[in-house]
C-alpha cells in the first residue's frame, strides 16, 4: 500500500472522564471511516487525559475495557485506529499507544518510553522499555508519543530498521507549541520519513480559586513528509481531517541523499 489515507483526530478531552472521551472518539473514528481513511490517529491519552493521580482506576489490560472497544469499533468501521491510552500492567500502568487492526484487533502496542516530569508521569506511570517498528499493510511503521519528539536517537533507531512513517498522539501545551512545530520537521527532515502527529486541543486543570484553567493545549495536528514539508497543518479548534500520503516517497527522498548511509554510529557511541 504505497498511497495511505491518514486521519487526524484533533479532539477535546475531558480530564478524567473516560465515557465522554469514548462517546467523542467514536464519532471521530466514524467521520474518518466517512472521509474513506485507512488510519486514525487520536490523541495522546484520549480516554482521561492526565488526571494520573487516578490512572490505575481508568487502566485497563490490552484485552479489556476500552482496548476492547476500540478493536470492535476498529472492525466495524474497517479502519486501523492509533493513539495513546491508560494500560495496567501488572501492579503499574503504562502510557501505551496500540496498533488495533480492523482484521486482527490489537496487534501491537508501543509503550512511551521517555515519561514527562513536568506533568508527573514519572510519579504515576511505568515507562516503556522497547522501541519497535510494527510492518503493517503501508509498511514498516514506528510509534512514539509526544515528549518522545524531543529525543531524536528514538525516531533515527525506527529509520535505521526501515521505518517510512512514525506516528505521534500528543497533548502539547500551547505556550510550547512552536517547539512541537519545529521538532516535527527535524524528525521528518533528519529520518527523510513521514511523521504523522495528532495533538489535543481544549483547555483542562480547573482551579476553583483563580477560575482559571492552568493547561491549554495547543492542537496544530500535522503531517509532514520525507523533505520536511507540511502536506497537512490543522488549527486549534477541534477536526477531524483526513491526507494522503505517498510512501514511495520515502525512498525517493532517501535514494536522492542517502544520507542513513553515511552514518558513524561508531563515532556517536
Amino acid at each position: 500500500m504505497a498511497n495511505l489515507r491518514v486521519a487526524l483526530a484533533q479532539i477535546d478531552i475531558k480530564k478524567g472522564n473516560p465515557r465522554a472521551n469514548w462517546a467523542r472518539v467514536q464519532e471521530a473514528i466514524a467521520e474518518a471511516h466517512r472521509q474513506r481513511a485507512h488510519v486514525v490517529l487520536l490523541p495522546e491519552l484520549w480516554d482521561a487525559g492526565f488526571d494520573l493521580e487516578r490512572a490505575k482506576d481508568f487502566a485497563s489490560s490490552l484485552s479489556g475495557g476500552l482496548f476492547s472497544e476500540l478493536a470492535a469499533i476498529s472492525a466495524k468501521a474497517t479502519i486501523y485506529i492509533l493513539g495513546s491510552m491508560l494500560e495496567k500492567r501488572g501492579l503499574g500502568v503504562s502510557n501505551t499507544a496500540p496498533i488495533v487492526s480492523p482484521k486482527r484487533g490489537i496487534e501491537g502496542a508501543y509503550r512511551k518510553v521517555h515519561l514527562f516530569p513536568l506533568m508527573e508521569e514519572d510519579r504515576w506511570l511505568t515507562p516503556g522499555e522497547a522501541a519497535t517498528t510494527f510492518d503493517l499493510p503501508w509498511g514498516r511503521t514506528g510509534v512514539a508519543i509526544c515528549y518522545d519528539l524531543r529525543f531524536p536517537e528514538l525516531f533515527r533507531r525506527y529509520a535505521v530498521e526501515g521505518a517510512r512513517i512514525t506516528f505521534l498522539p500528543a497533548q502539547w501545551p500551547i505556550q510550547r507549541i512552536e517547539h512541537f512545530r519545529a521538532l516535527l520537521k527535524a524528525r521528518a527532515i533528519e529520518n527523510q520519513m513521514y511523521i504523522v502527529a495528532t495533538n489535543r486541543v481544549g483547555m483542562d486543570d480547573y482551579e476553583e480559586s483563580t477560575g482559571n484553567y492552568s493547561t491549554q493545549y495547543g492542537g496544530h495536528s500535522t503531517i509532514i513528509d520525507p523533505n520536511g514539508d507540511i502536506v497537512i497543518e490543522l488549527g486549534t479548534g477541534e477536526a477531524v481531517v483526513t491526507a494522503e500520503v505517498d510512501l514511495n516517497k520515502v525512498e525517493m527522498v532517501r535514494r536522492s541523499m542517502p544520507i542513513l548511509e553515511d552514518r558513524r554510529p561508531e563515532i556517536y557511541i
